[in-house]
């Protein structure tokens, strides 16, 4: 499986172990976990529509079930609205989940900030255009998620605010330059 390469198939792994990469060119990968069968590969992504974030390569001998994704999609349809819903919810944690460990690896506590802020980021209502993010949790709780410590997260956003990316203090911060951010994060 190849990250961010359209899927045909979903993978069912019946045996053997896999190992989930970040391939990064020139022969040098990071792992970022590893699953053994039986377990499903890329389920995630089919339910949510989305490509793999990852890559995966088979660390054993593997028996593996290919299952058309039109086919999984329509085992999916057939589902109560219920269970779809639910399936849907853990599929969309796991998804977070996974891009939080691949953006811990591969990048930086700015790139990770600047991703952090515009993700959370929301229309000023009296602004057009404008942009800003309430830090609805204190900050050491947004510096765990971020994999940094709370002094490294305080001074990412001083650095910031002095590049004048962002503005503002306490529970607002207002995004000055969102192409700036997204540079920034890599996006």
């Amino acid at each position: 499986m190849r990250r961010a390469m359209p899927m045909d198939y979903v993978y069912h792994v019946d045996s053997g172990r896999v190992s989930l990469r970040l391939n990064e060119g020139e022969g040098t990968t990071r792992q970022v976990g590893m699953v053994e069968g039986p377990c499903w590969l890329n389920a995630t992504c089919a339910v949510l529509g989305e490509a793999p974030l990852v890559d995966a390569i088979a660390d054993t001998e593997l028996r593996v079930q290919r299952v058309p994704l039109s086919a999984f999609a329509a085992e999916m349809a057939g589902l109560p609205a219920t269970a779809r819903s639910v399936l849907s919810g853990v599929a969309l944690a796991h998804r977070q989940q996974t891009e939080l460990a691949v953006s811990r690896l591969a990048k930086d506590a700015e790139a990770r900030c600047a991703e952090w802020l515009l993700r959370h980021a929301e229309p000023v209502h009296d602004t057009p255009g404008a942009l800003s993010v309430f830090l609805r949790e204190r900050k050491r709780m947004i510096a765990a998620q971020l994999g940094i410590a709370p002094e490294t997260f305080s001074r990412v956003l001083r650095q910031l605010r002095e590049r004048s990316l962002i503005s503002g203090s306490g529970r607002v911060l207002n995004l000055v330059d969102p192409g700036g951010l997204r540079a920034l994060a890599g996006a």
